[in-house]
């Protein structure tokens, strides 16, 4: 029976996508589930399993085609029968006694909820990892610790292509490079942006950190970095300036009731921004888990179109990469993005004396069509007390 494979269901913002890599050939067996082949649109590279098992009798669309939802792009025999392959080597069979070599069946391995649901979305075999937790359970962490190991792993070197003593190499932007030339052209041509500056002494949060990492870390499984502390002070500066969180849609504004935090991370495929939703009912650890697990699935290309889509506010944090100023670009349709820069020790002066403090330069580039300046420096200026005084923050005042 010939099963035919479609292109999956796209959702309502992508019209095409691009077919990257096929993972089978022509007359080689496929098992149902199987990734048959990479398709990348202009935010996700899906993997598209096959929906039978049988032989791969066809493909339609060669790497490199652009497609659209529903379209046949090969089939499947599944009363194929592949193509023979040369003679497994029969394995040397042990001359030791059978009772010696019997063994116990293995002990079924447990595995949360939450390691499941990842470790199925990242192909890893939950089962076969070293549990942490109670009575040797496998968690969320256990499996996200794999990812992070593959996805570091995974990066690979460009390729340039000599043409004599001048070498160039044309490359087609990947759908992805596209889709964020375009939003970044549109953010500058339909908004007012402009960009306000401040300064944060980091001492606070530092020491804050320093103090508790350890024991952060072997309670929540997760480090305690930076990020978080910055997501929990926009949050804070967001509810007090809901201006700021809110959106323009013609000649309307629209105040959002919720906080859905944009956290833009660099990947070798491009920059892609997903969202932590309902930001302020997450915990400092919660943010912090997520974040490693967006940046994880970012360098494999396993974001999912909901995990990038909306938000109402977005935060760039140029300062890993060594930044230290920039006005970043709003994220349409939002109003306002915060920048985050490299923390640096610099001289600065406090009550008459200079003394040196670790700085860090705040931008925030706002829709000057909806915020006005009094606003926006007023947010920023919410952000710096709230990470000069941490334990405000944390304590909710």
């Amino acid at each position: 029976m010939i099963i035919e494979v479609k292109v999956p269901q796209l959702s309502e913002s992508v019209s095409e996508a691009t077919l990257l890599t096929w993972h089978k050939k022509v007359g080689e067996a496929v098992n149902e589930g199987e990734n048959l082949i990479d398709i990348e649109t202009d935010k996700v590279v899906l993997e598209l399993p096959a929906i039978k098992s049988g032989v791969l009798a066809k493909i339609v669309k060669t790497d490199g085609t652009k497609v659209a939802s529903g379209e046949v792009i090969a089939q499947i025999d599944t009363d194929g029968v592949a193509k023979t392959a040369a003679p497994a080597t029969t394995p040397a069979v042990s001359a030791e006694p059978a009772a010696s070599v019997a063994k116990a069946p293995a002990q079924p391995v447990a595995v949360s909820p939450s390691a499941r649901k990842l470790a199925h979305a990242h192909d890893v075999d939950a089962a076969s990892l070293q549990g942490s937790g109670r009575h040797g359970l496998v968690t969320k962490e256990d499996v996200l610790g794999v990812v992070q190991q593959t996805a570091s792993s995974s990066a690979v070197a460009p390729v340039v292509v000599p043409t004599g003593d001048r070498p160039e190499q044309r490359v087609p932007m990947t759908r992805i490079r596209q889709r964020i030339a375009e939003r970044l052209l549109q953010s500058q041509s339909n908004a007012a942006i402009l960009t306000t500056f401040n300064e944060v002494n980091m001492q606070p949060v530092i020491e804050l950190r320093n103090r508790y990492k350890d024991a952060f870390e072997k309670k929540h499984g997760v480090k305690l970095g930076f990020s978080s502390f910055f997501v929990k002070a926009a949050v804070l500066a967001l509810q007090k300036f809901p201006i700021v969180n809110a959106s323009v849609d013609g000649t309307d504004i629209i105040y959002h009731g919720y906080f859905d935090i944009g956290v833009a991370i660099g990947s070798e495929r491009g920059l892609v921004v997903p969202v932590l939703r309902d930001a302020d009912q997450l915990s400092l650890a919660d943010i912090e888990r997520n974040i490693v697990d967006f940046g994880a699935r970012a360098k494999v290309g396993k974001l999912t179109m909901e995990e990038l889509s909306g938000g109402t506010f977005s935060i760039s944090n140029g300062g890993v990469f060594g930044s230290m100023l920039s006005t970043p670009i709003i994220n349409p349709p939002q109003s306002a993005i915060l920048g985050i820069h490299a923390t640096k020790d610099r001289p600065v002066a406090e009550n008459g004396q200079v003394v040196i403090r670790p700085m860090n330069y705040l931008a925030l580039s706002y829709d000057h069509r909806i915020i006005d300046g009094r606003e926006a420096v007023q947010f920023l200026s919410t952000i710096k007390e709230a990470l000069e005084f941490p334990g405000r923050v944390l304590l909710d005042l």
